[in-house]
């Protein structure tokens, strides 16, 4: 049977909407707990909902019993810090998995390629139920930074740069699309990244958001973009040689 994806994101695995409108407190974010988990780069994360209503941040497959990334428990502490941030996510009226802020420390184009990465989101989902995809909404505002998104790791023609001023809304199937953030910034940037089952109340959602599955890419100088690259294999064939396998074959867990 398999699970129902949304049609929206075949063409291209991702639907850029309209930026979130809304009035937030930046104290809704930095004033959260957060735990030092590593993702794509210098990170940590504030969890809003978790397996068991902890202030943790593992995949639902690890609670007891194990489950997949839906039916999150809101963190009582968490929610009374951040409020909107939690009556955002609500509003949508979708199964939640895990709910998240990220905080990202500023690096390099050829650090966010080097740690680009596909998602672990749907382990343990039952088939013929909604494919859990990830809503990211900008907090901060770094218009000079991107989310990159390629189809193909190796391959940086099937890249797209998107800007992240501050409410950008991207609706991302990031299991299927490789990504990580290029923040050019001089202070931290935050991101409401929230799991989401795919259906008839996120498709509702999404629609009334203008989706557009297709913008133009943040132009970069091809000289820089090659250097990068050239770097970012580098380093990635650097760490399978450790390893003795290539990381990037394991889906992440943040």
């Amino acid at each position: 049977m398999g699970h129902y994806r949304m049609p929206i994101l075949d063409e291209t695995g991702y639907v850029v909407l309209d930026p979130y409108g809304g009035m937030i407190d930046p104290r809704e974010w930095t004033s959260l707990a957060y735990v030092d988990w590593k993702s794509s780069g210098d990170t940590r994360f504030a969890p809003l909902a978790s397996a068991a209503g902890q202030v943790e941040c593992n995949g639902f497959w690890h609670a007891d019993p194990p489950r997949a990334d839906k039916d999150g428990v809101w963190i009582p502490s968490q929610v009374s810090t951040a409020p909107t941030l939690v009556e955002r996510v609500q509003q949508v009226g979708a199964n939640v998995g895990r709910c998240r802020v990220i905080e990202l420390q500023p690096n390099s184009y050829a650090d966010a390629l080097y740690n680009s990465h596909l998602d672990d989101n749907n382990r343990l989902n039952p088939d013929g139920e909604g494919w859990v995809i990830r809503c990211f909404m900008q907090l901060t505002d770094d218009p000079s930074s991107f989310m990159v998104l390629r189809e193909d790791i190796n391959d940086p023609s099937t890249e797209t740069r998107l800007a992240l001023p501050a409410g950008a809304q991207l609706v991302v199937d990031s299991e299927r699309m490789w990504h990580s953030v290029w923040h050019a910034g001089d202070e931290p940037r935050y991101c409401l990244i929230t799991s989401f089952e795919s259906g008839p109340e996120l498709e509702k959602w999404i629609w009334e958001r203008n989706p557009r599955p297709i913008v133009p890419s943040q132009a970069v100088d091809s000289g820089f973009a090659a250097a990068s690259e050239e770097e970012a294999q580098r380093r990635r064939a650097a760490r399978t040689a450790y390893y003795g396998y290539d990381p990037t074959e394991v889906r992440s867990e943040a």
